[in-house]
């Protein structure tokens, strides 16, 4: 080898490279070190431009992110401090980037609460996300519907509940609680108290015609039973309540017949 005068040259060229490859490495480091790198600023602002931070503010930021925030503007590591944005209460999803030379810019969108869902203090949002929050916070305008349902059914509750609000709408009743079963069998409650039992679904109509059903037969009923408890109708052609008021004929009178149905088997 020390012969061939090609490779000491090949060799002393590559020996030279990476030489002045460590350099600049070097060099890069010692400035990207300076001072005048470190993070001075970190701007918070919400990725639409149109809403505004109504949960998130300074004291929650630096008691949940801010403090996990390492390095300085070359070496912070981005996905890094997005992930502690995203672990704060109320937030939903955070962007961040750079801006030279000394700013990190943060952009946060918030969980908008729907309501609770299950027994254990979580939040359902409007976009079908569950959440731990303050509940004391997203009480403050006004009281939360509840949900629950099995683990995975979030947006399904979700969809439901806008399709019963429009359902119960004729009779200007509004669902306060939804509740899904393991057994995937519908109940709904309703702002004046009601609980109806509307139970699975057998076709992609069933819940929507047992619905209809109640909503134009309800005005008879509450002409008799103001004061209705809990109405089943997992029947295919008529149902079953409890009320308050509501007496049991004595033993060989005849009942009074509020609605005519037919006999028909119960469908869970």
């Amino acid at each position: 080898m020390w012969h061939d005068v090609k490779a000491l040259n090949a060799t002393a060229s590559g020996l030279f490279a990476l030489t002045v490859l460590t350099c600049i490495a070097s060099g890069v480091w010692w400035v990207s070190q300076r001072p005048m790198f470190n993070l001075r600023t970190i701007r918070i602002e919400t990725i639409s431009s149109d809403e505004e931070l109504k949960h998130v503010n300074h004291l929650t930021l630096r008691n949940n992110a801010l403090g996990r925030i390492k390095g300085n503007f070359f070496t912070t590591n981005l996905d890094a401090v997005r992930q502690a944005f995203e672990s704060v209460p109320w937030v939903r999803r955070a962007t961040v980037r750079r801006e030279w030379p000394d700013q990190l810019i943060v952009a946060l969108e918030e969980h908008e609460a729907l309501g609770t869902w299950g027994e254990d203090g979580r939040l359902l949002s409007t976009k079908g996300d569950v959440f731990t929050a303050n509940l004391a916070e997203a009480e403050e305008d006004h009281a939360l519907p509840e949900f629950e349902g099995p683990d995975g059914s979030e947006k399904e509750v979700l969809s439901r509940y806008d399709e019963l609000r429009k359902w119960f709408a004729p009779l200007q009743l509004v669902p306060q609680a939804l509740s899904l079963s393991s057994r995937y069998a519908w109940t709904v409650k309703l702002n004046n108290g009601m609980s109806v039992a509307l139970g699975r679904e057998q076709t992609s109509t069933t819940l929507k015609e047992r619905v209809d059903r109640l909503v134009g037969i309800y005005p008879q009923l509450v002409e008799h039973l103001p004061n209705i408890d809990t109405i089943d109708m997992r029947y295919q052609n008529g149902l079953a309540l409890s009320a308050q008021g509501l007496k049991i004929p004595a033993e060989g009178a005849k009942p009074k017949s509020l609605v005519k149905k037919k006999p028909d088997t119960k469908h869970n």
